[in-house]
């Protein structure tokens, strides 16, 4: 029975979230307790499909939640209204894989793995041209542009020793990803740091581009050097064709077009309606994708692909299922007590100095993904302790860091899905890749938090 329902866990997440969201132009304050008192048993069936780290972490903000809910003698009608609060963060993650599809129905990825499958001379210019392919299809399918770019180079460089490998794989992909994510509207760290300190997303934008790219460039530069010593003999039976500049050119402007567009319908219908960030980028990519389908006259494909995507998708996040209800529930019962102030002290303490409030900020992300804690869950808790600090620094500043801090640790989170994915595909230590990128993670947040305080 258990087997059955957990095959069929899409249809129950997506009945659920559909019935928030549309109380969320509604407002009815039942169906609002209905739907928390449904996520209960959501969150109790999620566990079952959860992996184990995050079945720790759920129960460690259940049980904390449960004590500090008990001591603090809070009234069990507030428990549903507690479950949803991280609701419209699990209906992002549900439209999601649509905007996956429409890359994919476009044969988009097909196209820039041309990009890096075509011959080069040396590793050094191939690390340039990957990094470049990784980063545009990190920003539309986020973390399986990670796993194409590892199976081309995994089998492309197969001729190499396994060590130069290893080490050029989890280098090149893992920063790349990092970087195209700062600034992505589809990436989660960037809607949570968008909805927990009420800055804009134009407002982050610039910014944001400005710190990814000035990091990306130096990394070219970096790794063009580091590796234009050893020269590139792909494997003959993957170089099928060769690549055609123009066409190439073509793909890449349509897709930066439809970015565009996109980052323009979602700011547009935000002020419009007075929408928050992540309920906007919810409500508008389904539409969106469809639209750029239906133009380039690849509709029924993407039902295909969509559908398909969709479904092994939905019924695959049990693991943040798991981590947004506990954390709602755990957040929720921490605003209501004296704890709260306890944990904000440390921040407090450094108030007078807003660079040291930056930097840890940025520390606390590290030695939280070094432990295995979800920088999703981090950004939750600091959402809720660093509130008092918008009163004398920057939210603007603070967001940057919230955003930069958290995609820095997908290159040296050993407990990581992107860690773990690339020791999977490399068959090396994650620890190994954990030491190897922790320079650029410095390097990086300490880009993002330089940033940050000339800001302030």
């Amino acid at each position: 029975m258990i087997q059955l329902i957990m095959q069929r866990m899409y249809v129950i997440y997506t009945f659920i979230l559909i019935v928030f969201t549309i109380n969320i132009f509604w407002g009815n304050s039942f169906i609002e307790t209905i739907v928390g008192l449904m996520a209960i048993p959501m969150l109790v069936l999620s566990f079952y499909g959860a992996s184990k780290l995050f079945r720790i972490l759920g129960s460690i903000f259940i049980g904390v939640g449960v004590i500090l809910f008990v001591s603090s003698g809070l009234p069990l009608n507030s428990i549903p209204v507690f479950m949803t609060v991280n609701m419209p963060l699990l209906a992002f993650l549900l439209v999601l894989p649509w905007m996956n599809s429409v890359v994919r129905a476009g044969r988009y990825d097909r196209r820039l793995k041309e990009l890096m499958e075509d011959n080069v001379s040396n590793l050094g210019k191939l690390y340039v041209r990957t990094s470049f392919t990784t980063y545009i299809l990190c920003t539309f399918i986020n973390i399986s542009a990670l796993s194409l770019s590892q199976e081309i180079l995994i089998s492309n460089l197969s001729k190499l020793k396994k060590k130069l490998r290893d080490s050029f794989i989890s280098r090149i992909t893992l920063r790349a990803f990092a970087l195209a994510l700062a600034w992505s509207p589809m990436e989660i760290m960037v809607a949570m740091a968008i909805d927990a300190t009420g800055v804009s997303y134009i407002r982050y934008l610039p910014w944001l581009l400005l710190i990814s790219f000035f990091v990306l460039i130096i990394e070219w530069l970096r790794g063009r050097r580091r590796f234009k010593e050893f020269p590139y003999n792909p494997i003959e039976s993957r170089i099928s064709k060769k690549m055609q500049p123009r066409i190439m050119a073509i793909y890449i402007l349509k897709l930066l077009t439809a970015l565009v567009v996109f980052l323009s319908l979602v700011v547009t219908i935000g002020n419009l309606f007075h929408l928050n960030f992540i309920l906007t980028v919810t409500l508008v990519i389904l539409p969106f994708s469809f639209g750029w389908a239906l133009l380039m006259k690849r509709g029924r494909s993407f039902l295909k692909i969509g559908w398909k995507t969709w479904k092994v998708r939905s019924n695959s996040i049990q693991n943040f299922v798991v981590l947004f209800l506990s954390l709602s529930f755990f957040t929720s019962t921490l605003n209501e007590t004296p704890f709260l102030q306890l944990i904000q002290q440390p921040f407090i303490a450094v108030g007078e100095s807003p660079l040291l409030i930056l930097f840890l900020i940025q520390f606390t992300y590290l030695a939280m993904c070094l432990i295995g804690v979800h920088p999703v869950a981090t950004i939750g808790i600091l959402s809720e302790v660093i509130q008092p600090l918008y009163a004398f620094v920057n939210p603007l500043s603070i967001g940057i860091v919230l955003i930069v801090g958290a995609l820095a640790t997908a290159t040296v989170g050993a407990y990581g899905v992107t860690v773990t994915l690339t020791s999977m595909n490399t068959k090396q230590n994650p620890y190994h890749i954990t030491l190897r990128n922790m320079p650029f993670a410095l390097f990086y947040g300490t880009v993002g938090t330089l940033v940050a305080y000339l800001l302030l």
